[in-house]
């Protein structure tokens, strides 16, 4: 380890000594051997605050450091502007003694920065991928000289990329840099959490040839302080407006357990953080102790979410901050006492990312998990008592706990609307392309290898025939009329649906963002206070409120969607079929436990593939992932069941006969039985799909139906998983095993 510290540039060498590090952590001397001794690209996974943005930036400096850039030397991209503001302090303090600038570029960054960048192009360039996009778009000659000796590409929070479009845009712009600047710069991917370090190794160097390195650091073992708490919604009916009993029950819970501790609360909708931040702060109104609450999600406007961010992190006030995913990424907002979780996390993912935010500098990590259970044990279907959201909290915290399991993310093989974005983005660069030149420029990009000549030319004349295209004389294409609207939108750059946002503002100070017009006299909630609309200026789109007293809601037309893993599903089932015992439960949740349990082994739903519900209505557990659960329902409608699936989350379908039928189950499990059974590849291009049907994309409507069709059979729906999971269940009639055993 001393020889990895020898190594590392003087001022470097410096700062670590002026800030009493003991010594360089594994994960630094790993990255720091990779960087120095190898070629290769590098992948650091690794717990939130383990040192992984040092672990990059030592020797990637050091090196800069040895033989200087002739231009700037060192691309940081992050999914957030606030974690390029967050990076960009902690590095301006290691580069203090060097002669390497560091420069933010985003919106929000100066402009008398960037001209001086262009300049004069140096050091350590942090840019968001829309900003890159821009640079690529607008200041294509500038780029080569900004890039022509560009090292090393720094990607923040790999994980985040990887599981949606901004990934692959984040790999095609990469690809279009390194072709139009002549570089082949080295890679180097962050994150907390991945759950297939080969796939992100496949992702963080996909298009380049290059081999990627992914050190495996020992991971201390780690104590975690864990509790669930349970609330009962009341049975009797309460006057509108008003809480019931276990609603202020458990109001007045999370206040008690938040009073003087320094606390991130996450819930999982924008509407959860606003409703639960308002209802705390008027029980501190009531008991008179300090309003130390914040909201911190990405309606809320920039200015108040910097102030949160820079309050938590002085740590002078004990703040409570209502959170969505905006904290999940690694902003340094100093050291937590705790973390609450009101609810069930989206994901695995997602929880080990909010247990991260907590434990650091030392500290034992402290989670607390609160739900409102409003299932009742009385409810009159079979099903309807079981708390699916709960049994799915409890797997969540046991394959991250005791088997450090996270989902796997994989890129889709057809993207046809970033397809048809990079098409536009490249033709606003360049001005005019042949079809030739749009498919060594474009579709030959390694996010799109899967896409046939064939579907990128229909994707062509498809845009043609809409006027998002035109030929030119020659025969080349450059931008219709049609195409001009979208390009020329600013919201362009983003491949993320971005909704129709009214400014909310107080007098002259911004609050935040709705997606609806609340009209005059309307009261609704923002940033954990209740405002009053005095004037509404559509045109500019700015609602004028002022403060209220009380507590009043807000709602957003979208908020986050989840698929659950198979893996996940046949933990929750293995849970309800062993009689483990979990000690963070508190009394109340072992109970609602063991009322679950005997639901479900009673209704047959541990044993049977297929459950009868009521005279023609039947339940199919095939225990699967919310994938090969689609897949399975359309299936059973290609074969005249009326299959349905309750909710997105939902782990079972239900297949309804319009009228009695004996041989009802019989019908179904000959069905299930042939599906298990197939041999062969399973082709779904016959599928009876709603035309409606497709991976929601932003650029979706621009998109002929055939590949929309084509993008959900092959990268939503999975039917190999479907198969092997009913060949194991399916052995009809269903065998009485020891369902203990079985678990075990």
């Amino acid at each position: 380890m001393e020889n990895m510290f020898d190594r590392l540039a003087p001022y470097i060498q410096d700062y670590i000594y002026a800030n009493n590090w003991q010594e360089l952590r594994e994960i630094q001397v790993e990255a720091c051997r990779i960087v120095f001794d190898t070629e290769d690209h590098l992948l650091l996974s690794s717990g939130t605050a383990s040192g992984k943005t040092e672990a990059a930036f030592l020797p990637v400096l050091t090196e800069l450091y040895h033989k200087p850039s002739h231009s700037v030397g060192v691309l940081y991209i992050s999914p957030l502007k606030a974690l390029i503001n967050d990076q960009f302090k902690r590095l301006d303090e290691l580069l203090l003694e060097s002669e390497l600038p560091v420069c933010k570029w985003h919106g929000d960054a100066s402009q008398a920065e960037k001209n001086r960048l262009l300049k004069h192009p140096q050091g350590v360039l942090q840019i968001t991928p829309e900003s890159l996009e821009s640079l690529l778009i607008r200041k294509r000659g500038a780029c080569v000289k900004l890039f022509c000796d560009l090292r090393f590409v720094i990607i923040d929070e790999v994980h985040y990329f990887m599981r949606d479009v901004r990934g692959v845009q984040v790999l095609c712009l990469l690809e279009r840099l390194e072709r139009l600047a002549g570089v082949r710069p080295r890679r180097i991917g962050l994150s907390a959490t991945l759950g297939d370090l080969s796939a992100a190794q496949s992702w963080l160097s996909s298009g380049t040839g290059r081999c990627c390195a992914a050190p495996v650091c020992k991971a201390e073992k780690q104590k975690i302080r864990l509790l669930v708490q349970r609330f009962q919604r009341a049975d009797q009916t309460t006057p509108e407006g008003a809480l019931d009993a276990g609603e202020a029950a458990h109001y007045d819970y999370l206040y008690r357990m938040t009073l003087d501790r320094k606390t991130i609360l996450f819930t999982n909708s924008r509407e959860e953080t606003e409703l639960v931040i308002a209802h705390l702060r008027q029980l501190a109104l009531k008991n008179k102790t300090p309003d130390v609450y914040r909201v911190h999600h990405g309606n809320i406007s920039a200015v108040l979410r910097e102030q949160a961010e820079d309050e938590m992190k002085a740590g002078e006030e004990k703040l409570v901050t209502g959170a969505t995913v905006t904290l999940e990424l690694g902003i340094d907002i100093g050291s937590l006492d705790q973390v609450v979780q009101v609810g069930t996390p989206a994901t695995v993912s997602s929880f080990a990312q909010r247990l991260g935010r907590c434990g650091r500098r030392g500290q034992v990590p402290q989670i607390l998990f609160t739900f409102l259970d409003d299932v009742h044990t009385t409810a009159a279907d079979t099903l309807g008592p079981i708390n699916w959201s709960f049994l799915r909290m409890i797997a969540i915290i046991e394959l991250y706990t005791k088997q450090n399991w996270v989902e796997p993310l994989a890129s889709g093989r057809y993207p046809y609307a970033m397809l048809y974005h990079q098409t536009m983005s490249y033709l606003l660069s360049v001005g005019e392309a042949s079809v030739r030149e749009l498919e060594a420029g474009v579709l030959a990009l390694s996010s799109f290898r899967q896409i046939s000549q064939e579907d990128y030319r229909m994707l062509l004349h498809h845009l043609l025939q809409i006027d998002h295209l035109q030929k030119v004389e020659g025969g080349g294409l450059m931008i219709g009329r049609a195409g001009e609207r979208i390009v020329n939108d600013y919201h362009f750059l983003a491949v993320f649906q971005v909704p129709e946002y009214y400014l909310v503002k107080d007098e002259n100070r911004a609050i935040g963002t709705v997606d609806k017009i609340y009209p005059q006299g309307t009261r609704f909630a923002l940033a954990g206070r209740t405002w009053e609309t005095l004037e509404v200026n559509r045109q500019a789109k700015v609602l004028f409120v002022k403060l209220v007293p009380g507590v009043s809601t807000v709602d957003w037309d979208v908020d986050f969607q989840t698929d659950l893993h198979t893996v996940l599903v046949q933990k929750m089932r293995q849970i309800l079929v062993c009689s483990d015992q979990y000690p963070y439960l508190s009394d109340s949740c072992c109970e609602r436990l063991e009322e679950i349990r005997y639901l479900a082994r009673n209704s047959g739903i541990l044993t049977n593939v297929i459950t009868q519900l009521s005279e023609n209505k039947f339940a199919i557990f095939p225990w699967v992932g919310t994938r090969q659960l689609f897949t399975l329902h359309f299936l059973l409608r290609a074969h005249g069941f009326q299959s349905k699936i309750l909710w997105r989350t939902c782990v079972y379908l239900e297949v309804t006969f319009r009228s009695k039928a004996p041989d009802a189950k019989m019908q179904l499990e000959n069905a299930l039985r042939e599906l298990a059974q197939w041999e062969g590849e399973m082709d779904l291009s016959g599928l009876p799909l709603p035309e409606k049907v497709q991976i929601e994309h932003k650029y979706n409507e621009f998109i002929p139906l055939d590949l929309l069709r084509k993008e959900f059979i092959f990268d939503f729906l999975e039917p190999d998983g479907l198969r092997e999971a009913l060949s194991a269940a399916c052995a009809f009639p269903d065998s009485s095993g020891d369902a203990h055993n079985e678990a075990e």
